[in-house]
């Protein structure tokens, strides 16, 4: 029975470590996919992505909306939080109050942000915090994605553990479509969601 048991635990570890090294990799991949985009195309790929992400009847209806503010590498949504902000929606950004741990906190303003864990733009940490289950779209980022609702983020698990806390909460993956990915490596808590938007258009799964 106990050599069972190690036998077991020992394939657990070795499939543990097999999927690390894939999305290692997979990462560095689409890093230097990434990086070798043309600014013109990501600024196109952008205004395309977040112009469906307006036109969605999630969007409408939504009074609450939860979205990342887009740095360096990732999609500018700067202009989608402007535009949430004067068509009046409650709007919440993420603030990784630990490691691993994010919240939803209101902001009014894009002044409110300043540049701080991992060098994102965040609210300070006085900000009220909103529970996702208020939400009625949330934002997601990643590195890549497929088109049914697979994302490989940056490793940190932020948001797979902020969602899987809140498995009800309306969630659309953006990415741009050259940096897509057929096969997302998975493993039991990375969390799927049920819409993708890229520059091409909305994939619902």
């Amino acid at each position: 029975m106990c050599d069972k048991k190690l036998k077991s635990t020992e394939m657990i570890s070795a499939n543990c470590e097999e999927l690390r090294e894939k999305k290692k990799k997979l990462r560095e991949e689409v890093f230097s996919n990434i990086f070798n985009l043309t600014e013109e195309y990501k600024k196109e790929a952008d205004k395309h992505i977040v112009n469906h992400l307006l036109q969605l009847n999630e969007y409408e209806k939504a009074n609450t909306v939860f979205c990342f503010v887009g740095v360096d590498h990732e999609i500018n949504t700067r202009p989608f939080l402007e535009r949430a902000l004067a068509d009046g929606k409650r709007l919440t950004v993420p603030l990784c109050v630990e490691k691993g741990i994010m919240e939803a906190r209101e902001i009014y303003s894009l002044d409110d942000l300043t540049k701080g864990y991992y060098g994102l733009y965040e609210p300070s940490i006085d900000t009220e915090s909103i529970p996702l289950n208020e939400v009625d779209l949330a934002v997601v980022p990643c590195l890549t994605a497929d088109h049914f609702g697979n994302r490989l983020g940056h490793g940190g698990g932020y948001y797979d553990r902020l969602f899987n806390k809140y498995p009800d909460v309306f969630g659309a993956i953006i990415c741009r479509e050259k940096i897509m990915k057929a096969d997302i490596p998975l493993g039991p808590f990375d969390r799927q969601f049920p819409m993708v938007i890229t520059e091409k258009g909305v994939f619902k799964k």
